[in-house]
């Protein structure tokens, strides 16, 4: 703790040129994943660096958030509407913007161990200074770089209190303040306020004491970042109610972000408060198949949530009576949260006493099975850690953050945790949602694969691999029985050409056949086994809302059909003969109003409208289908 006095600032240039010259002009900065940098502080830190190149910046975090960036054209002309309304007011990340267009300077480097998504593949920079790592393991690794400053965005008391909320991320400051706290560790660290941050009580509660700066002002006002909703698929719809189905009544439950975890929310507050007509729907993934051994039922006593993202869903699960086991009189412990501005409103809105149930904690009792063991095995029980991944082998490794070639697409993040926890805790599961298949420049590959030159996690950590197909179980199996497992959820058009490499390396028998229910395994069944549902509107495009107006809603299937057309010169040309000889209804002059399409100039332009045309006049594109 802290001898001084809190000292207060309300201009964060001034901050920091302060830390700066403390730190004799070189700093190493610490901030948490997501939500919870502090940016006024950070941008003031790195302009200083820009200007006087005597300066050193080390710059160690996660999840490094921008606002989305199109490039020029259709897809721009969507966004920019929609990012006056999410984004105006956010405070965006000059280095994260600079190091993405790879404009950062000398003097300051910037290491991350969780990216975001795919934005880095072909940065130099990113790729060459990301640290791999677990995320129980990151505090230990910032101490061992002597960090000099943590820099955090947090929350005022709404009574008046002196003390502050670490609210969307205690996860690694909690860790960090412990050990300094038993003299393991000298940084300093520094708040910095904002009005729209939700107070969140409980282990994120703490006393003003432990911070030696806090940065007020105009930073108060800043907009929180923004995550969207995205629509939910129809193969995340199925493979979210098979994941559903392995989930026991008073069990455990953590969840990821996206639409796949929103699918996976979906359908258990389905199951607890609409069960037959969840029942139906599990019958007909399964087509007809015996389901009775699957957990189905209302739910009685009720989740826990442990998640190191507390993702909005929860607070669904929560209205929905689906989250209702307490531990210790919590119904949650997070880690850090993270999702749209509406997520932020409704836990700034939750009662007193309800917000007093969620406890936003350390990362280490969140995803550490080694940290309080015996009584994690006493109240995590029937645990299932639901996560997704990019491929899966047929032997059942899992590939979730990286490339083959060693490019990192995301990071490991806590997945690795969660896999561990459920080898540890009696009765839990690792669940591993995939795609079965990926649609890219105009080729269909499998996501199942025979053999990948990363792994995220190996195959003797396999547990349980869903799909839209079905559930493979691989706990403990022999490689032959996971092979078999791994093909029975391979998409059909695939599945000869995986059996075959397994009987040349003789991991399964020669004779073996695949079997003809397997053939059931493509997205036109999926689609008719779905279909009544849909027809009765009983799997909406986006069940918890979103930040889209209706429009904007009908226009993203649009695009992303016209995404997928573009890969073909044949399907484009064809398309665009068929939008030249098409008048425009009313819907259609509503996109092109929308987009900036109604009067043309150019060649591409005029190509482009008589493209959206053609896809509009379409009975039924691919996507909607």
């Amino acid at each position: 703790m802290n001898s001084k006095a809190t000292q207060r600032w309300e201009n964060a240039r001034e901050l920091a040129k302060y830390l700066f010259d403390e730190h004799q002009g070189s700093l190493t900065v610490a901030m948490p994943l997501g939500l919870g940098k502090a940016n006024h502080t950070i941008n003031a830190l790195y302009q200083l660096a820009k200007e006087n190149n005597s300066y050193s910046l080390t710059i160690l975090t996660a999840l490094s958030l921008q606002t989305p960036q199109p490039k020029p054209g259709l897809g721009k002309r969507f966004f920019n509407p929609i990012a006056e309304r999410l984004y105006s007011g956010y405070e965006e990340l000059l280095y994260a913007r600079e190091l993405l267009a790879g404009e950062l300077p000398h003097n300051v480097e910037v290491s991350e161990f969780f990216l975001q998504a795919g934005a880095y593949l072909n940065n130099e920079h990113s790729q060459a200074n990301y640290i791999s790592a677990n995320y129980s393991h990151v505090s230990s690794y910032l101490l061992e770089k002597n960090v000099d400053v943590i820099l955090q965005m947090v929350a005022a008391n709404p009574d008046g209190g002196d003390d502050l909320s670490l609210s969307c991320n205690p996860d690694i400051t909690l860790e960090l303040l412990a050990e300094r706290k038993a003299g393991d560790a000298e940084f300093i660290l520094v708040g910095e306020l904002n009005d729209q941050l939700p107070f969140m009580p409980n282990d994120a509660q703490i006393d003003s004491v432990e911070f030696t700066h806090v940065l007020a002002g105009a930073c108060q006002k800043s907009t929180l970042f923004n995550v969207p909703k995205a629509a939910i698929q129809l193969n995340e719809y199925a493979a979210g109610f098979h994941a559903s189905s392995l989930v026991k009544d008073g069990g455990t439950l953590q969840i990821g972000i996206g639409s796949a975890g929103d699918a996976v929310a979906f359908a258990l507050i389905m199951r607890h408060t609409d069960n037959d007509k969840y029942r139906a729907i599990i019958e007909a993934l399964n087509g007809g198949k015996c389901i009775e051994h699957l957990y189905l039922d209302p739910f009685q006593k009720g989740l826990y949530g442990v998640s190191e993202m507390l993702v909005d869903v929860f607070l669904d699960l929560l209205e929905a009576g689906v989250v209702k086991r307490e531990i210790d009189g919590k119904l949650i412990h997070g880690g850090f949260f993270l999702g749209p501005t509406s997520m932020y409103q409704r836990m700034r809105d939750l009662p007193v006493e309800l917000r007093n149930k969620i406890n936003m904690t350390a990362i280490g009792y969140i995803n550490g099975a080694h940290i309080d063991f015996n009584r994690k095995q006493q109240n995590r029980q029937h645990a299932r850690f639901i996560n997704n991944a990019m491929k899966v082998t047929l032997m059942g490794a899992v590939v979730s953050d990286g490339l083959d070639s060693g490019r990192v697409v995301s990071g490991v993040g806590g997945q690795y945790d969660f896999v561990r926890q459920s080898f540890a805790l009696k009765g839990a599961r690792s669940i591993i949602m995939i795609k079965a298949i990926r649609n890219s420049r105009g080729q269909t590959s499998s996501n199942i694969i025979w053999s990948y030159g990363h792994t995220t996690i190996p195959r003797h950590l396999r547990d349980i691999v869903i799909n839209e197909y079905g559930i493979a179980d691989l706990r403990g199996a022999k490689d032959v029985d996971v092979i078999e497992q791994m093909l029975s959820i391979t998409d059909y058009e695939f599945q000869q050409g995986l059996l075959d490499i397994a009987k040349k390396n003789n991991k399964i028998s020669r004779d073996f056949q695949l079997d003809s229910d397997w053939q059931a395994n493509n997205q036109n069944e999926l689609k008719k086994r779905l279909s009544p549902f849909i027809d009765q509107g009983l799997l909406p495009d986006y069940p918890f809302g979103t930040d889209f107006n209706e429009l904007e809603q009908q226009i993203i299937p649009l695009l992303q059909e016209l995404r997928q057309v573009s890969e073909s010169k044949l399907k484009t040309i064809k398309l665009a003969m068929k939008g030249w000889s098409t008048r425009p209804n009313d819907f259609a002059t509503s996109v092109l109003e929308r987009l900036g399409l109604i009067d043309t100039r150019t060649l591409a332009d005029r190509l482009t409208k008589a493209v959206l045309l053609g896809l509009i006049a379409t009975e039924k594109p691919n996507y909607w289908q």
